[in-house]
């Protein structure tokens, strides 16, 4: 049993995947090979559920809605055909498997969703910048500082 896990700790740490969760809105970069050219096909959709997080071979579940019609993909998250993977919002839901959503139409729509580009840009806002403290400004600076600040 340990020489399986060292195995999937190895595999999982020798490529760089995000941790993908049900929920979560992706864009999954695949290479497509026709004939001798090769291209990379891009798929947009969310994760309807992720199946063996800790084996060597994760697979994922993305399912999007294309002209109207369902379309699900089931991926192995480290294939060598996936050249990246992105992840856009994260949706807030309370289950593992979002399988209710087979059955509805457009539901995605109804998730609340946080995006993460806003999201890493509001952290950096918060973040106080340093301020020069008066111990180390020369004594005559600092009183003039103080002076006009009153």
């Amino acid at each position: 049993m340990e020489k399986v896990q060292k195995f999937n700790a190895k595999v999982r740490t020798s490529l760089k995947r995000p941790d993908l969760k049900a929920g979560d809105i992706v864009k999954i970069h695949r290479k497509i090979k026709e004939g001798e050219k090769e291209r990379i096909q891009v798929f947009e959709g969310i994760v309807v559920g992720v199946k063996g997080k800790q084996s060597s071979s994760p697979m994922a579940t993305v399912r999007r809605v294309s002209f109207g019609t369902g379309v699900e993909i089931t991926i192995p998250l480290h294939s060598p055909a996936i050249s990246k993977i992105e992840i856009l919002k994260q949706a807030k839901v309370r289950q593992a498997k979002l399988y209710y959503l087979r059955g509805k139409g457009i539901r995605i729509s109804k998730l609340k969703t946080k995006e993460l580009a806003k999201f890493v840009a509001e952290e950096e806002a918060k973040k106080p910048e340093v301020e020069i403290k008066p111990a180390d400004q020369p004594k005559e600076e600092a009183s003039k500082n103080a002076k006009s600040e009153e």
